[in-house]
């Protein structure tokens, strides 16, 4: 134990690189497990879509408060009380939820749970990259978005486990977040001042890095449309449930492992020129989903290293903004960033899901055009 111990204090950043890792899973992981475990305990109260759509738009809510109020809040009580305010926050809202039979309070609740979480979004990301240095700050932000797809994973994972009835669910995810903030509690975790707020609105940041916002928004509509379609359009196709729904997973699988060779080459070559390849990879790998879905090893080949070239795009624009932005300007992006990934999230499965009725490839074709849309947009603008 004292030899741990000497190891923690030696080592300070490796267990504050190890806090942000944490944070990240936790963003990834109460949204990807709160999102549908209330919709599903809404429609099982017989309550109407509209409803239910009503309380998860109180989630983006609850994003834009935080986003217009962290840069100075950020500077008044530093990451790391905001962090642990927002695990707490999260532990508790989350059991609420569990508790709590009067549905109307679940849309003040749902608000609370958006803010906390768009907290653990910007500060993570603003935490990881004031750990780094230049030559090492893709490689880092690698490991964050595979920490942050991991989150994402594990939320649906836990609820195949526990079930999706009861208060339990709701106590497992609480419990998760307030393990987490324990450990952020700890005095080894040493996490950076930003002393001077941004100037100006947030959304000052759409002019400064125009790409950086459209690879936020690509990121989360994509993705979003993906968990909720990809395994649909194979069953559409004729694949059994069980393997189309293991072509997620496959997809989430190199969205983790390739984020560490992309973020290698981010630290030797042009970032900007690499988030357009990967832009161009993406594309033309969703136009391949209809051409390969007839075969399982084509699909799972191509589908593993399109979930790595499509991750790696934002992993390299978090890269390029963390070159360019510091202090509370950094913070500030990072929150417009967050903000527009709860609209990116919103639209995406809208938009595939009138693509799938449009036609039996439609999600394919989304895809496809929003990567190629993305890549010529990229390739135009000069700004990140």
């Amino acid at each position: 134990m004292n030899a741990l111990r000497t190891a923690l204090v030696a080592r300070p950043d490796l267990v504050s690189r190890a806090a942000v890792i944490v944070t990240a899973m936790m963003f990834g992981l109460t949204y990807s497990l709160s999102a549908p475990l209330i919709a599903l305990d809404m429609a099982q109260r017989g309550l109407s879509d509209a409803l239910i759509g009503t309380n998860a738009a109180m989630h983006a809510v609850g994003v834009l408060i935080t986003a217009l109020l962290l840069p100075r809040l950020v500077a008044g009580l530093g990451p790391r009380r905001l962090i642990l305010m927002s695990l707490v926050a999260s532990a508790v809202v989350l059991a609420a939820f569990g508790v709590v039979d009067n549905v109307w309070l679940w849309f003040p609740l749902r608000v609370l749970l958006g803010m906390s979480a768009e907290a653990l979004f910007v500060l993570s990301e603003t935490w990881i990259n004031a750990l780094s240095t230049e030559n090492t700050r893709a490689r880092s932000m690698a490991i964050y978005t595979a920490a942050l797809s991991i989150g994402l994973a594990a939320g649906p994972s836990i609820l195949s486990l526990v079930g999706t009835h009861g208060a339990l669910p709701y106590l497992v995810g609480g419990a998760i977040a307030l393990s987490a903030a324990v450990f952020i509690l700890m005095p080894f975790v040493v996490a950076p001042a930003f002393e001077k707020p941004s100037v100006g609105s947030p959304l000052r940041f759409f002019r400064l890095a125009p790409v950086a916002i459209g690879a936020t928004v690509l990121n989360a509509a994509v993705e979003t449309a993906g968990l909720s379609f990809l395994a649909l359009y194979a069953v559409s196709l004729g694949w059994g449930e069980e393997n189309a729904t293991q072509l997620i997973s496959v997809m989430m699988i190199g969205a983790i492992v390739l984020q560490l060779p992309i973020g290698w080459l981010g630290d030797l070559y042009d970032r900007r020129r690499l988030v357009i390849g990967c832009a161009v990879l993406a594309t033309v790998g969703a136009g391949l989903w209809p051409l390969v879905l007839g075969s399982p090893v084509l699909t799972y080949t191509l589908l593993f290293f399109w979930g790595g070239a499509f991750v790696g795009i934002y992993t390299l624009m978090l890269t390029i903004v963390g070159s360019r932005f510091s202090g509370g300007d950094l913070v500030g992006i990072y929150a417009l960033m967050g903000f527009t990934w709860g609209g990116g999230a919103l639209i995406g499965p809208l938009a595939a899901g009138f693509a799938m009725q449009a036609h039996v490839h439609g999600i394919a074709f989304f895809v496809a055009g929003a990567c190629g849309l993305f890549a010529l947009g990229a390739a135009i603008y000069r700004k990140a």
